[in-house]
């Protein structure tokens, strides 16, 4: 197999499928320029309570979001969200084996003064990344001279990099031009990932939770369930 490709847009506080989407690639795309969706995963994300998964969510300014893209969203910083979502991080995920550890680095993390949402997301990402030991080349869209919109981007992107084989979520099914793909020699495997039943607290398990409960239960060493290493370019 050729270079493994893949992208997706900027999340917060991401997903166990989202980091091994990276892991599994080559090169991947990290799309700060597309827009900005409301109640997505960009700006928020779950964790696991006594009552319950709870949303955290970065506050953000609205106005002018319809026509904005990712890149020009600022975080509304009026709103003391930094220190709420790390009160309720510790709150529920302080009896966890690795809270001790990882919490202080979370910390310093959120003491980051950033008010660019997607420049927030990349920062964060690189620290998901090197604490996963995850060493795909990591390229962001606004730094690429590529403009297309949805199917054509993605091709373009494969393109670009001299991709053979893209790495997609399973959503791509609604919007991909496989035909386009094929045509190029490109091919296409939509993710099936498999999510991990791991050390929980609070109950029963209950998957899709952001990547710090998996990260708090089981530790940064814990990361064999991720698909392969990325073999650079």
């Amino acid at each position: 197999m050729g270079l493994i490709f893949s992208a997706h847009q900027p999340a917060y506080l991401p997903w166990l499928g989202y980091v091994e989407k990276i892991s599994r690639a080559d090169v991947f795309v990290f799309l700060d320029t597309v827009q900005f969706e409301k109640n997505s995963f960009i700006n928020r994300n779950k964790i696991k309570t006594a009552q319950g998964s709870r949303w955290l969510t970065i506050p953000v300014k609205m106005k002018g979001h319809i026509n904005a893209t990712l890149y020009d969203m600022l975080v509304d910083e009026t709103q003391a969200w930094r220190d709420k979502h790390l009160k309720s991080i510790e709150m529920n995920y302080r009896k966890t084996p690795h809270f001790e550890e990882c919490f202080p680095k979370l910390v310093a993390l959120y003491s980051i003064p950033e008010s660019n949402l997607a420049e927030l997301c990349w920062h964060q990402l690189q620290f998901w990344l090197a604490e996963f030991d995850i060493k795909t080349s990591v390229v962001r869209s606004s730094t690429l001279p590529i403009t297309s919109k949805k199917s054509e981007l993605v091709l373009d992107l494969c393109k670009h990099f001299g991709a053979d084989h893209y790495m997609s979520g399973v959503l791509g099914k609604d919007y991909l031009d496989e035909s386009a793909f094929s045509a190029a020699g490109i091919q296409i495997e939509y993710q099936n990932f498999q999510h991990p039943i791991y050390p929980q607290l609070w109950g029963d398990f209950e998957p899709y939770m952001c990547i710090i409960d998996y990260w708090m239960n089981c530790g940064p060493a814990s990361n064999n369930f991720f698909k392969g290493e990325s073999h650079g370019i």
